[in-house]
């Protein structure tokens, strides 16, 4: 008998969930293709569909708060960051900053094109979800300062505070 232990385990986990979200890109790739295939505006159907799925995680994963920290803690919890290799490089009452170090979509796209520039135009559209989950949240704002996709060394997402006018 095979004694795994638990830093394996939590490692295959971490894999396992880095091959799913692989495979919902690579469906994402396949689908927008046969839109294009098809002469639709696949642009303009996909980023509505991607930030209402973002809506919809906000409104139904995330605590329903103010707190700006809280919000970190739960968009770059334990799971999700060790998938992404994420660091929080800062968290404030007003400024919540982290970045990628890695990401299994670019990582899925990679394998079915070359084209850089429709690979960062993927993740443009892919990151829509991540506005719509902040667009939930009617005191933030979030800027995304750069992308793996793009050429980056990492994917930096800024959410900040919105000021009081």
């Amino acid at each position: 008998m095979t004694i795994r232990n638990e830093a394996t385990i939590k490692d295959q986990h971490v894999e396992d969930m880095r091959n799913a979200i692989e495979h919902r890109a690579t469906w994402f790739y396949f689908l927008l293709d046969e839109a294009r295939k098809r002469g639709l505006d696949w642009d303009d159907f996909a980023r509505a569909a991607i930030f209402r799925t973002g809506c919809f995680h906000g409104d139904v994963k995330f605590t329903k708060i103010e707190d700006l920290k809280q919000f970190a803690r739960e968009f770059a919890n334990d799971l999700v960051r060790q998938i992404f290799e994420m660091d929080v490089v800062e968290s404030t009452d007003d400024r919540f900053v982290v970045e990628f170090h890695f990401c299994p979509l670019v990582r899925a796209w990679t394998k079915l094109t070359d084209n850089e520039e429709e690979i960062a135009h993927l993740c443009d559209i892919a990151m829509d979800g991540d506005r719509g989950i902040v667009s939930r949240f009617p005191d933030f704002r979030m800027e995304l300062k750069d992308t793996i996709a793009s050429g980056g060394k990492v994917c930096r997402l800024v959410i900040t505070r919105k000021k009081n006018s």
